[in-house]
Protein backbone atom coordinates (compact mmCIF):
# COMPACT_ATOMS: atom_id res chain seq x y z
CA UNK A 1 0.00 0.00 0.00
CA UNK A 2 1.50 3.33 -1.06
CA UNK A 3 0.52 6.38 0.97
CA UNK A 4 0.81 10.01 0.13
CA UNK A 5 2.72 12.11 2.69
CA UNK A 6 -0.08 14.68 2.80
CA UNK A 7 -2.62 11.94 3.52
CA UNK A 8 -0.45 10.61 6.35
CA UNK A 9 -0.10 14.07 7.89
CA UNK A 10 -3.84 14.65 7.59
CA UNK A 11 -4.53 11.34 9.33
CA UNK A 12 -2.18 12.21 12.18
CA UNK A 13 -3.68 15.66 12.57
CA UNK A 14 -7.19 14.20 12.54
CA UNK A 15 -6.17 11.73 15.23
CA UNK A 16 -4.64 14.51 17.32
CA UNK A 17 -1.22 12.84 17.46
CA UNK A 18 0.75 15.55 15.68
CA UNK A 19 1.42 19.07 16.81
CA UNK A 20 0.47 21.92 14.49
CA UNK A 21 3.93 22.30 13.01
CA UNK A 22 6.32 19.98 11.23
CA UNK A 23 9.49 19.41 13.22
CA UNK A 24 7.70 20.22 16.46
CA UNK A 25 7.26 17.83 19.26
CA UNK A 26 4.98 14.85 18.82
CA UNK A 27 2.37 14.76 21.54
CA UNK A 28 2.58 11.71 23.71
CA UNK A 29 3.39 10.67 27.20
CA UNK A 30 6.98 11.86 27.24
CA UNK A 31 6.62 15.09 25.23
CA UNK A 32 10.04 14.81 23.64
CA UNK A 33 10.64 15.93 20.07
CA UNK A 34 11.33 13.54 17.22
CA UNK A 35 14.95 14.71 17.11
CA UNK A 36 15.37 13.97 20.82
CA UNK A 37 13.82 10.55 20.28
CA UNK A 38 16.27 9.80 17.47
CA UNK A 39 19.22 10.93 19.61
CA UNK A 40 18.18 8.69 22.49
CA UNK A 41 17.52 5.78 20.12
CA UNK A 42 20.95 6.19 18.52
CA UNK A 43 22.54 6.30 21.98
CA UNK A 44 20.71 3.13 22.98
CA UNK A 45 21.81 1.44 19.76
CA UNK A 46 25.45 2.30 20.38
CA UNK A 47 25.23 1.07 23.99
CA UNK A 48 23.67 -2.19 22.85
CA UNK A 49 26.36 -2.79 20.24
CA UNK A 50 29.09 -1.93 22.75
CA UNK A 51 27.67 -4.33 25.33
CA UNK A 52 27.55 -7.10 22.73
CA UNK A 53 31.16 -6.43 21.82
CA UNK A 54 32.21 -6.34 25.49
CA UNK A 55 30.38 -9.61 26.18
CA UNK A 56 32.14 -11.32 23.29
CA UNK A 57 35.51 -10.07 24.52
CA UNK A 58 34.69 -11.28 28.05
CA UNK A 59 33.77 -14.68 26.62
CA UNK A 60 37.07 -14.86 24.76
CA UNK A 61 38.94 -14.30 28.02
CA UNK A 62 36.66 -16.68 29.96
CA UNK A 63 35.08 -13.99 32.15
CA UNK A 64 31.47 -14.38 30.96
CA UNK A 65 28.98 -17.21 30.72
CA UNK A 66 27.80 -18.44 27.35
CA UNK A 67 24.19 -17.51 28.14
CA UNK A 68 25.04 -13.87 28.85
CA UNK A 69 27.18 -13.68 25.71
CA UNK A 70 24.43 -15.12 23.52
CA UNK A 71 21.87 -12.74 25.05
CA UNK A 72 24.09 -9.67 24.58
CA UNK A 73 24.99 -10.57 21.01
CA UNK A 74 21.35 -11.33 20.13
CA UNK A 75 20.30 -7.94 21.54
CA UNK A 76 23.04 -6.21 19.56
CA UNK A 77 22.05 -8.06 16.38
CA UNK A 78 18.39 -7.11 16.83
CA UNK A 79 19.33 -3.47 17.43
CA UNK A 80 21.52 -3.43 14.32
CA UNK A 81 18.72 -4.90 12.22
CA UNK A 82 16.35 -2.28 13.60
CA UNK A 83 18.76 0.56 12.79
CA UNK A 84 19.29 -0.74 9.24
CA UNK A 85 15.53 -1.09 8.72
CA UNK A 86 14.89 2.46 9.94
CA UNK A 87 17.70 3.76 7.74
CA UNK A 88 16.20 2.00 4.71
CA UNK A 89 12.75 3.43 5.46
CA UNK A 90 14.13 6.96 5.85
CA UNK A 91 16.03 6.70 2.57
CA UNK A 92 12.95 5.37 0.78
CA UNK A 93 10.82 8.19 2.21
CA UNK A 94 13.41 10.79 1.19
CA UNK A 95 13.56 9.37 -2.34
CA UNK A 96 9.78 9.39 -2.61
CA UNK A 97 9.59 12.99 -1.39
CA UNK A 98 12.40 14.14 -3.68
CA UNK A 99 10.66 12.59 -6.70
CA UNK A 100 7.29 14.16 -5.96
CA UNK A 101 6.24 17.26 -7.85
CA UNK A 102 6.18 20.43 -5.83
Amino acid sequence: MVMNVADALAAYKQGGNLSGQIGGSVSGTSGESFGDFLKSFAGDAVKSLESGEKASMDAATGKASIASVVTAISDAQLMLQTVVTIRDKVIAAYQQISQSAI
